[in-house]
């Protein structure tokens, strides 16, 4: 069997930059363990899987060692395919996942996520959390993953994880933030209990971070950078119990594989 694949650099205005995903759009669904072998094969930190359904899409995200329910970057990574390789003539796409109805519409050349904001609630501070991270942050969150924020960019800048003391976590990954001079707030997310050491850019964690940085600047849109090697750029906005995720991306490349 041969199949279409894409590789997306999303939350970029160039390749190399950014966050890789792999888009792998289908007919109807494969078996669960073969599109896991897909994803282990790509050995990118997502690899997106899709199902046209009448308007719609049903959608489903993979990292290298599990299925995840909700990645921002492959969503973008999907959409960005669907309207340019796929001649999608809408302006929204809406896709059905585990975590719900996500819509993501374009505008120009952004892409706008449309997702459920996840609240970040303080929780005790663990020991593996300290130790992973070096250093004590100055608040300890916690909704999909832990949020812990630093005083300042050169403190996260500074953080070498060890992956070994985060993997002990209960809850799926780490992102770590701080406030910027350049930028609204800065972010950072490790998640190596999925297989990932350092994300490029993680959509999904933004979805914690707005509600927490909104509330502490007293504004609702915001410009943030996800602060990795490849690093980058995105338009957030908080409206009600959802957060919208604007980003770029481009094209690295377009084949098929056997499987």
């Amino acid at each position: 069997m041969k199949l279409k694949i894409y590789q997306v650099d999303a939350f970029a205005q160039q390749v190399f930059s950014g966050n890789p995903a792999a888009v792998i759009p289908l007919k109807t669904w494969l078996p669960d363990e073969l599109m896991q072998q897909i994803a282990q094969e790509n050995n990118l930190s997502e690899t997106v899987f899709f199902v046209a359904d009448n308007q719609a899409f049903k959608i489903r995200w993979f990292t290298p060692v599990s299925e995840v329910k909700l990645c921002g970057h492959a969503t973008l990574a999907a959409a960005f395919v669907i309207f340019n390789q796929l001649n999608y003539q809408q302006d929204t796409i809406v896709f059905s996942s585990l975590s719900g109805e996500l819509k993501v519409t374009k505008h120009q050349d952004w892409l706008a996520l449309d997702f459920p904001a996840q609240p970040a609630q303080p929780v005790e501070l663990p020991d593996a959390l300290i130790k992973g991270l070096g250093k004590a942050p100055q608040v300890c969150l916690a909704a999909e993953d832990y949020l812990a924020v630093f005083d300042s960019e050169a403190e996260l800048m500074a953080i070498n994880p060890d992956v070994t003391e985060l993997e002990k976590l209960a809850y799926r990954g780490v992102i770590v933030t701080a406030p910027s001079e350049q930028y609204d707030f800065v972010a950072r997310f490790f998640a190596p209990k999925v297989g990932i050491k350092e994300d490029p850019v993680t959509g999904s964690a933004f979805t914690q971070l707005m509600p927490y940085w909104t509330n502490r600047l007293a504004k609702k849109a915001l410009f943030a950078k996800q602060v990795s090697a490849r690093g980058g750029e995105l338009k957030c906005e908080l409206t009600g119990d959802r957060v919208f995720i604007s980003g770029q991306a481009v094209l690295y490349l377009q084949g098929e594989i056997e499987v």
